[in-house]
C-alpha cells in the first residue's frame, strides 16, 4: 500500500478499557521489537540514502508502509484511541543524530493542544538497536495532561531505550527529549502523526466488570483530567460530572454511585435559613 494525501485505514482495536484509561494516565504505550530485522535493515538503508530531516519519499515504498505504519500491533493501538477509519500519516521526520552528543532541551512539540480531546497520535520508531549510549528519547509520564514546567528533576523521566524495531505511541503533547548519548555512531529515530477522522466512541474491547466509578484515575492534580480525557474517548464527555478537591475522581474519595452512569450522584445538602438582613427603603451597604 502506498500513502497518498489524507488516506484513511481501519482495523480491530486491541486495547481493553483499562488499558485505554492506562493511556490517560501515562500517556505513551511502549512496543518493544515489534517490527522484523529485514524492514529495520531496509529501512536504516533508505536512510542513509536520504539522510534529510523529512524523508517522506519513503511513503512510496510499500515495504515500509506496510510493516511499519500499518503494523498491526501499532494500528491495533491507534484505532482503540481515533475510533473507525483514522488518517494516516502525511508526514514523517527523521531525528537523525550523529552520537556523541547532550541531551537536548525537554519540550512539548509545537503546536500541542492540552486537553481531554485526543485527536492524533505521535508515533515514534527505531529501526535501530537504541540503548542508553545512542540516547533514546526520554519522556515525563503523565504531561501530556497539562503544560508542564520543562526545568524538572533529571531523575523525573523515562528512558525508551529499545530494540530495533520499537514503536511507541504518545499523546502528542507529552514533553519529551532526546536524552544524551556517549557512543560514536548515527542514530536514526522517525516519527509521524495518525488523525481521528471520527467522534469519540467507546468501541475498543469492552470489559464486562469494568467500573466508570470505581477505576483508579489517581490522585490530586491529576484525577479530573485523567477522567476526563478517559470520558471523552468514551462518548460520555457529557456524563461525567464532578466538583472537584477531595469528591471523585481523586482516589482517596468515597462518593455515592450512580447506577445508571457509573460517576458519582451529588447530594445536595440540606442549608439552614440564612437570616439575611432588612434593608430599608433608600439605605446602602457599603
Amino acid at each position: 500500500m502506498k500513502i497518498s494525501a489524507r488516506t484513511a485505514y481501519d482495523c480491530d482495536p486491541v486495547l481493553t478499557d483499562s488499558q485505554v484509561l492506562d493511556f490517560c494516565r501515562t500517556g505513551f504505550i511502549m512496543l518493544e521489537g515489534v517490527v522484523s530485522t529485514e524492514i529495520n535493515l531496509r529501512t536504516v538503508s533508505f536512510l542513509e540514502e536520504h539522510p534529510q530531516g523529512e524523508p517522506t519519499a519513503i511513503f512510496a515504498e510499500e515495504w515500509f508502509v506496510d510493516n511499519v505504519i500499518l503494523n498491526a500491533q501499532t494500528t491495533g493501538i491507534v484505532r482503540s484511541l481515533l475510533g473507525p477509519g483514522f488518517g494516516l500519516p502525511i508526514l514523517i521526520s527523521n531525528h537523525r543524530v550523529q552520537c556523541p552528543m547532550g541531551a537536548q532541551n525537554w519540550h512539548h512539540d509545537g503546536d500541542s493542544n492540552f486537553g481531554p480531546e485526543v485527536h492524533y497520535l505521535q508515533v515514534f520508531y527505531y529501526p535501530q538497536d537504541t540503548p542508553m549510549e545512542l540516547g533514546p528519547t526520554e519522556v515525563l509520564p503523565g504531561s501530556h495532561l497539562s503544560q508542564t514546567q520543562r526545568e524538572i528533576d533529571d531523575q523525573c523521566g523515562l528512558l525508551t531505550a529499545a530494540p530495533a524495531g520499537s514503536i511507541f505511541v504518545t499523546a502528542y503533547p507529552i514533553l519529551h527529549r532526546r536524552s544524551r548519548s556517549t557512543a560514536s555512531a548515527t542514530r536514526n529515530m522517525l516519527k509521524y502523526s495518525y488523525w481521528r477522522l471520527m467522534h469519540p466512541d467507546r468501541d475498543w474491547i469492552a470489559e464486562a466488570d469494568f467500573d466508570f466509578h470505581g477505576a483508579d484515575y489517581g490522585g490530586h492534580g491529576s484525577a479530573r483530567s485523567i477522567a476526563q480525557m478517559f470520558f471523552w474517548l468514551s462518548g460520555k464527555e457529557d456524563a461525567l460530572r464532578t466538583i472537584g478537591g477531595q469528591a471523585w475522581p481523586y482516589s482517596g474519595s468515597r462518593a455515592k454511585t450512580s447506577v445508571k452512569t457509573g460517576t458519582p450522584t451529588y447530594t445536595r445538602p440540606k442549608m439552614s435559613p440564612i437570616a439575611l438582613p432588612i434593608v430599608k427603603q433608600g439605605q446602602r451597604h457599603e
